[in-house]
């Protein structure tokens, strides 16, 4: 084992501790995209003092890139001494919003009792902390290595990576020859290697209905309550047919084992955002639901959708003046990386060395930038590690033991080593 390198690391945890608390300060809250260019400033500035080339490239024409709510990305790229492969550590920076039932203050990085708490301590600015301290005290300790380190700070993966990762992918960095291997130091706990996720299905379903006033509905057509057939029927044939289907990819937690079906949203009628409180004289001719499908590597995208559309056609059929449109928002298939990819083999080494046993091998239930890195660039030797607990992501009083980000950080140099000088030990 490199005690040098683990110990280059354990001279780095105060360092480690604070940039993790001035992360959490930035508050890039997604959606709408807020403080997206401090927080990429700072990081290639950070890394800009170490020797690292930065670029930020803003993803212009992406949803939501506005003047106000720029897009902004940072990559920044070590080269080493000598040709060789080339790691890339992705991370996002974006974090969902605060909500309620927080103790602390979400925003202020504090450090408490072995933890940095905040919006985004787990997800994941813990993790992006935790690669950076691994890289510095990597090319501490091996000043000669061979190839390249990239660390990058992305955009929008809690709203789908389309202005990060998928904009960056589109302009080829990430593929081959320019990166070889990607570790995103997602949440998935600091023994457990991801390989992948779930398959996604966004849609939006829309049912037609007549607008006439709310005195005398039988002149108009309700289109809610023909929403209200959809849903009942999603209730009881689509929900009972999709929790008898189980899968063989290592899914966590458990009951993300089964296909899912979310109703993420659902929208009829008139709105009240003008006044709100006050009533709707008129009967809704529109009424829209967002579903959020996730299915299995044993489904195929064609069958996932039409067992929505068979039901809605069906309604069609037997229902008096039923109408509807559907439109795909998001679909990605599973993704599921073999466990003798290079880049699982090597953390596992530093999984080994680190916790002495074998890692986990987990599969995500929801979709991160990994889709983007497969889909668009071509690379599939790519994972998920990193520190933190996933069921904390999201929550009031989310958190990042600083002990977990040491342990990971030991872990994510010693995969460096075995990637890019080929040993773990000295």
């Amino acid at each position: 084992m490199t005690e040098r390198l683990l110990k280059a690391v354990d001279a780095r945890i105060d360092d480690l501790v604070a940039l993790t608390a001035d992360l959490i300060r930035f508050p890039t809250v997604n959606p709408p995209g807020e403080a997206y260019r401090p927080c990429a400033e700072y990081v290639g500035e950070r890394l800009r003092k170490r020797g690292f080339e930065t670029e930020f490239i803003r993803a212009e024409g992406t949803p939501g890139d506005t003047d106000r709510y720029p897009r902004v990305n940072v990559v920044a790229r070590f080269d080493g001494r000598s040709a060789g492969a080339c790691v890339h550590f992705n991370s996002h920076i974006d974090v969902v919003e605060a909500g309620e039932g927080w103790t602390v203050d979400p925003f202020a990085g504090l450090v408490k009792d072995g933890r940095v708490y905040g919006r985004g301590a787990c997800d994941m600015k813990g993790g992006l902390a935790a690669s950076i301290i691994a890289a510095e005290a990597f090319m501490e300790v091996f000043p000669d290595f061979p190839g390249a380190i990239e660390i990058s700070g992305t955009v929008d993966e809690e709203s789908g990576g389309f202005g990060g990762v998928a904009h960056l992918a589109r302009l080829g960095y990430f593929s081959k020859p320019k990166v070889d291997h990607v570790i995103i130091p997602e949440p998935l706990n600091k023994d457990r290697i991801c390989l992948g996720h779930r398959g996604v299905w966004w849609a939006e379903i829309e049912t037609k209905g007549e607008i006439a006033h709310g005195s005398m509905p039988f002149l108009g057509d309700n289109a809610v309550r023909h929403m209200g057939a959809v849903l009942q029927a999603f209730e009881d044939e689509l929900f009972p047919a999709l929790d008898r289907k189980v899968t063989r990819m290592p899914v966590v937690p458990e009951g993300a084992k089964r296909s899912t079906m979310n109703i993420n949203s659902i929208h009829g009628g008139q709105t009240e955002d003008f006044r709100p409180g006050l009533p709707s004289p008129n009967v809704p001719d529109s009424c829209r639901l967002t579903i959020d499908r996730r299915f299995l590597l044993e489904e195929d995208l064609a069958t996932v959708k039409s067992e929505v559309t068979d039901i809605l056609e069906r309604l069609k059929r037997e229902r008096k003046k039923f109408d509807y449109e559907i439109r795909d928002l998001m679909e990605v298939l599973p993704l599921m990386t073999e466990r003798d990819a290079p880049v699982v083999k090597a953390v596992a080494q530093g999984i080994m060395a680190i916790f002495d046993r074998e890692p986990d091998y987990v599969i995500s239930p929801g979709t991160y930038d990994q889709k983007h890195v497969a889909r668009i660039g071509h690379i599939y030797d790519c994972i998920a590690y990193g520190p933190g607990i996933l069921d904390l992501a999201h929550r009031p009083d989310e958190w990042v033991g600083i002990a977990d980000m040491v342990e990971s950080a030991k872990v994510m140099a010693i995969g460096l080593n075995v990637l890019l000088r080929g040993t773990v030990a000295d």
